[in-house]
């Protein structure tokens, strides 16, 4: 059976789905593998098949026309509808093969709290090809809205999505070994305002500003870093302290000490996906592992 002439390609579509958030058309197109020229030439075939502008050129990064707007979800569903063929496929084959795409928001989950997880699941279904994405609590978001991951972590509440607690995280203070905040067994959060802070660009970042503004305490930002083993060198090294989630932090780390935190901040970490119900088969195989092992219920 052919295609209809006229009709939008798949890689047009997947083009469209790329460009909301993108900070130009040619990194849309980068994010899915396109070189510049065949961004630009995919988008004006779409545009000259669809009969309309999806793209406002006149504005500053990528901004959606109302058409390109409206086109969003039923090119979201083509993938759907793709995706649920394969699982279908899959099924009838007894999971043997299959793929499994999933957003961790970082550290806290890519350390402690997925491996184990994934640990059992390839054991389980060896023939599924697993696909881990690390980025920002927004971006996971984002990625499970636009169907770009079938299960993401987040933090709770997450109203919009379907979830399943896996874990309350807290966050402790990062200090020196040496520091006079180190002797004490819990560390007042304005006790810790007082020093330099180096702040981490990670998935907690808000979490630890919103801590000091309920303490009316101001922190001093000395670095903004992202990676947790910089952190932990930069403290080490005595320039400054730190505040990161527990799940993210080492049992041990040679010239660093973790001390619990007064007044006390958690958040609830979870997985979610749009809808349990239209999970392909692998997403729901680990779905359905991860409340066994966790006794998670719907959140």
């Amino acid at each position: 059976m052919r295609t209809e002439p006229g009709l939008p390609t798949l890689r047009q579509l997947e083009l469209l789905l790329a460009l909301p958030g993108a900070s130009s058309i040619a990194a849309a197109g980068a994010r899915i593998g396109m070189s510049a020229s065949a961004t630009s030439h995919a988008l004006r075939a779409l545009e000259k098949s669809l009969a309309c502008e999806l793209v406002d050129r006149l504005g500053t990064g990528v901004l959606l026309t109302h058409a390109g707007e409206l086109a969003l979800p039923p090119a979201r569903d083509v993938f759907a509808s793709l995706r649920q063929v394969r699982a279908l496929a899959a099924a009838a084959s007894g999971l043997q093969t299959g793929r499994l795409r999933i957003g961790s928001i970082g550290t806290s989950t890519s350390l402690r709290l997925l491996p184990p997880l994934l640990d059992r699941f390839r054991a389980r279904y060896p023939g599924v090809d697993v696909h881990v994405t690390e980025r920002s609590d927004p971006e996971i978001e984002q990625d499970l809205i636009g169907r770009r991951v079938d299960i993401g972590v987040v933090t709770l509440p997450q109203p919009t999505f379907d979830t399943q607690a896996l874990a309350t995280d807290e966050l402790v203070a990062v200090l020196p070994e040496n520091h006079p905040l180190a002797r004490e067994k819990t560390v007042p959060v304005r006790e810790l305002a007082r020093y330099p802070l180096i702040l981490t660009q990670a998935g907690s970042q808000d979490m630890v500003m919103r801590m000091f503004e309920r303490a009316d305490v101001r922190p001093k930002v000395a670095h903004e870093l992202s990676q947790v083993i910089s952190i932990l060198e930069f403290v080490a090294r005595g320039n400054g302290v730190s505040v990161l989630a527990a799940l993210a932090v080492p049992e041990h780390q040679p010239g660093v000490v973790f001390r619990p935190l007064t007044p006390r901040t958690s958040r609830r970490v979870a997985i979610a996906c749009l809808d349990e119900k239209r999970l392909s088969p692998a997403a729901l195989a680990f779905w359905k592992m991860a409340r066994a092992e966790t006794g998670a219920g719907r959140k």
